[in-house]
């Protein structure tokens, strides 16, 4: 991997991670739109867990557990891969945060909220974990889990996207009968492009594609955009029009 891809700017002793197509990094321009795209559920979620125990699995490098952290009155960030493990625990340091390397099928703390995040695609036993998620709740807990949604990040007429990491990918009434053998309650949202990248994404349709590859525009533009981007740029809105929506966001409850 390219040191173009390595996290830039890290502090001093924390080793940066490389982009592998795995996981999301904060700290490389060219990954900023995935970044804002998960970071803004992150920050939507730490918005409701204020004073609550919470548990972050499959958290990655820790951006989530930390924006969680500021919030929540505890927060244990959950992953198995090493590197990960060793970055987050250095980088991300608070007297109400911590981060255990486990799997997420295995690890196990009892907890009012539990966050896990574009992970539930990758895992062999889904049904598994959400019923060890469902474990794990206090009486009146809040699960929190998110995937992409199949239709939009699939090419055009594809069954599913041909992200390596990916074991299944999901439409919304698929990931709403997998929570619903688990939760009682279960709701839906969807994020969408906002602000800026909704006035790109409706400037594609109009034909930018092609004017700035024939103004030779490509890349001075997307250097500029794609690190400018924020969580601003997004909007998480239940129900609504699900089909079209880039990920899912599912609130589950008991």
């Amino acid at each position: 991997m390219p040191d173009l891809y390595l996290q830039r700017d890290q502090p001093p002793g924390v080793p940066p991670l490389a982009l592998d197509g795995e996981r999301t990094l904060p700290d490389v321009p060219e990954e900023n739109y995935w970044f804002r795209r998960h970071l803004v559920v992150y920050e939507w979620i730490a918005a409701r867990v204020g004073g609550l125990r919470v548990v972050d699995l499959a958290c990655g490098e820790g951006y989530g557990s930390a924006a969680l952290a500021r919030t929540a009155a505890s927060v244990v960030g959950v992953d198995a891969n090493p590197e990960a493990h060793e970055h987050a625990r250095l980088r991300y340091r608070a007297p109400n945060l911590r981060f255990a390397r486990d799997m997420v099928e295995r690890f196990f703390a009892s907890c009012d909220a539990l966050v896990f995040l574009q992970t539930i695609e990758h895992v062999q036993d889904p049904d598994g974990v959400l019923q060890n998620v469902g474990h794990m709740l206090t009486a009146g807990g809040t699960a929190y889990v998110s995937t992409p949604n199949v239709l939009t990040l699939a090419p055009k007429g594809a069954q599913r996207s041909g992200n390596p990491w990916h074991v299944r990918e999901y439409r919304a009434h698929e990931l709403r009968a997998l929570c619903a053998r688990h939760f009682g309650s279960v709701e839906l949202y969807g994020l969408f492009h906002a602000r800026r990248l909704r006035a790109h994404e409706l400037a594609l349709r109009g034909g930018w594609d092609r004017v700035h590859a024939a103004l030779r525009l490509t890349a001075p533009f997307y250097d500029r955009f794609v690190p400018a981007i924020s969580t601003r740029d997004f909007a998480l809105r239940r129900e609504h029009d699900l089909d079209r929506a880039l990920d899912f966001l599912a609130v589950l409850r008991p």
